[in-house]
């Protein structure tokens, strides 16, 4: 498999983006078929796996680092910030307030069972939060 670069990240050419893994714009698919899905893509390669926080919402980062648990070290997990959330439902807004963002992070760490994001990166721009912050 062909290699690319982000920053400093080495990646295969080809990732797996996992959103429709637990759902999006289906019915949600068989959790056990999913998550063998991902470790096949491994297996062919694929180093680069991408979800976020309102796939599911939270479930399929969930699916995403039991998936890829077995390959710590190995695989290249994005996951996204971006969207406020109440009550474990999206508002349909975006959010990029620091501490919100802080927040999505170590709850995403804790739901993909690692102890670091390799690429956290925002979903939806917050006009009301200046990119600095």
């Amino acid at each position: 498999m062909k290699k690319r670069k982000i920053g400093g990240l080495e990646v295969s050419a080809i990732g797996l983006g996992c959103m429709s893994m637990t759902g999006g714009y289906s019915d949600s698919p068989d959790r056990d078929e999913m998550i063998a899905l991902a470790r096949a893509a491994v297996d062919r390669g694929v180093t680069f796996f991408d979800t976020a926080e309102i796939y599911g919402p939270f479930i399929n980062e969930e699916l995403v680092g039991e998936a890829l648990a077995p390959y710590k070290g190995e695989v290249v997990i994005a996951t996204k910030f971006g969207w406020e959330m109440a009550d474990g439902k999206p508002t349909g807004e975006v959010t990029s307030r620091p501490e919100v963002v802080k927040q999505v992070a170590e709850d995403s760490l804790r739901r993909l069972g690692v102890d670091s994001i390799d690429l956290f990166y925002q979903h939806r721009v917050d006009p009301q939060v200046p990119i600095e912050e």
